[in-house]
């Protein structure tokens, strides 16, 4: 059962980092922002999308206008541990991002159309995602260690993702933190989250080291790898309508913001 709700708003930037890139911004950092205090956290993901999985492949053409339900979990889960279900969607870049705290049991029976999220605003935007959609399932569990960074009296968060993987088999928050690698060994994935402006001593460290803006989505390029390996089923038919439904509710999104 859900306890509470939380909602973020903000923009999202993305770098791919070399293990030297890292070891600079690491350094810069420390200078001007400290350590969350849980250090290097895993971080478990299971997203839920249509059979013909829709909502990944709208995501990865990169639209104006894109949207992701998630289950996210810090560390192996067990019963009662603290899960998120999260309402993840990027309008024009902008980041909103909603989410509850439930179990996973919890979160499984949600998606089996019991409402045990609440009836908070949250939860509500939540059930009327699931109902639009229909029949939402589990299709990739992503995972990776993340490092974060804050500054006392600042918005601006930074994060390095290592070891960025994922599975198609035992897609849950309980069983293991094995995956399929997403990217090279050597290399990280670095955000800055900002709500408005990136300060200019961020913008300092970032020209001085040369580090420039990538793209890079964990759930598209799962996707991209099991279609590569002809694991992604192909239905022309189901997937026209199921165009047709998110057309419709991406017009009716974008009117409301």
């Amino acid at each position: 059962m859900a306890t509470y709700g939380k909602v973020f708003e903000r923009y999202e930037l993305k770098y791919i980092l070399t293990k030297q890139d890292y070891e600079f911004i690491k350094e810069e950092l420390s200078k001007h922002m400290n350590i969350d205090e849980y250090g290097r956290t895993t971080i478990q993901s299971i997203y839920y999308d249509t059979p013909t999985n829709l909502l990944v492949r709208r995501s990865i053409e990169k639209p104006k206008f894109k949207e992701k339900i998630r289950l996210r979990s810090y560390g192996l889960a067990n019963e009662t541990s603290p899960c998120y279900l999260e309402l993840k969607r990027k309008c024009q870049g902008l980041v909103y991002k909603r989410r509850v705290q439930v179990c996973e049991q919890d979160a499984e029976t949600f998606f089996e159309r019991e409402n045990v999220a609440g009836n908070g605003q949250i939860a509500r935007e939540l059930a009327y995602f699931r109902d639009h959609y229909k029949k939402l399932q589990p299709t990739f569990l992503i995972l990776y260690e993340r490092e974060s960074y804050y500054k006392e009296g600042s918005e601006v968060r930074v994060t390095f993702d290592f070891n960025p993987r994922y599975r198609v088999e035992d897609v849950n928050l309980h069983t293991s933190l094995e995956g399929i690698p997403l990217l090279d060994e050597d290399t990280c994935l670095m955000e800055i989250k900002v709500l408005h402006n990136m300060p200019l001593w961020l913008v300092r460290i970032l020209t001085k080291g040369k580090i420039r803006r990538g793209s890079f989505s964990k759930i598209g390029k799962a996707y991209m790898l099991e279609k590569s390996k002809g694991n992604i089923p192909n239905s022309k038919e189901l997937e026209i309508k199921e165009e047709n439904l998110w057309k419709t509710y991406s017009i009716q999104y974008s009117m409301v913001q």
